[in-house]
C-alpha cells in the first residue's frame, strides 16, 4: 500500500526538480550485412530525446588496435554511420549540436577524438567507411580508460550525471567517456 504511495512522490519530486531521467530502451534495428546485429538505443536526459543508431561487432579474438585503429577516424560501429539524434541542443565540450541528425565517428589513440559529422548527401545515412572528412562538422576530446572487464561487443551507452549525461563507448578493454549538457 506505502509502496505506490512513494512512487507518486518521488515521480512528482523528479519532475518538480526537473532532474535528468536516464532510462536506456534498445531495439533490434536489423541484422548486419557482414553479420553485426543493428541496434535503436534511446533515452531521456534531461528532456532531451535522444537516440543513436549503429552496428555492433565482437571482437572475436581480434586485436582492438586492428579494429579501433589510434589516429584515424573509426566508424564507432560496423556496416552503416553510426547515427544519434536528438529533439533539443546537447553540448560536447565546445562542440554544440542542433536538434537533428548527425554521424558519430572517433578517433583512437592516446587521446581520443569524438568526431561528429552531417548525415550523407541524399540526406540519409551514410556508409561507415570510407571516411568522409568533408562531412565533418566537429570533434571533441574524449577521456579514455580501461573496462570493469572486457566488453566483446561493441557497446555504446549514456550515463546519468549531474548537468547532463555522459556519452560512453566501450570495446574490449577501452572504455572512451564524453560528458554533454542539454540546452
Amino acid at each position: 500500500m506505502r509502496r505506490p504511495a512513494l512512487t507518486i512522490a518521488a515521480a512528482t519530486l523528479a519532475a518538480l526538480f526537473g532532474t535528468t531521467v536516464i532510462a536506456q530502451k534498445t531495439t533490434e534495428v536489423h541484422p548486419g550485412r557482414g553479420g553485426s546485429p543493428h541496434v535503436k538505443s534511446e533515452w531521456t536526459v534531461d528532456g532531451a530525446n535522444i537516440s543513436i543508431v549503429y552496428g555492433r561487432p565482437s571482437l572475436k579474438g581480434r586485436p582492438e588496435a586492428e579494429l579501433m585503429p589510434p589516429g584515424k577516424p573509426w566508424r564507432t560501429g560496423a556496416d552503416e554511420a553510426t547515427i544519434l539524434t536528438t529533439d533539443k541542443a546537447l553540448k560536447f565540450g565546445s562542440l554544440s549540436l542542433a536538434p537533428g541528425s548527425y554521424t558519430i565517428n572517433t578517433q583512437p589513440g592516446a587521446e581520443w577524438q569524438l568526431i561528429v559529422g552531417k548525415l550523407g548527401p541524399k540526406g540519409n545515412s551514410q556508409w561507415g567507411i570510407p571516411y568522409q572528412k568533408d562531412l565533418e562538422t566537429g570533434r571533441a576530446p574524449m577521456k579514455v580508460g580501461k573496462t570493469a572487464s572486457p566488453v566483446e561487443q561493441l557497446t555504446i551507452s549514456i550515463d546519468d550525471s549531474a548537468a547532463g549525461g555522459i556519452l560512453r563507448i566501450e570495446w574490449g578493454t577501452t572504455s572512451a567517456t564524453i560528458p554533454f549538457t542539454v540546452g
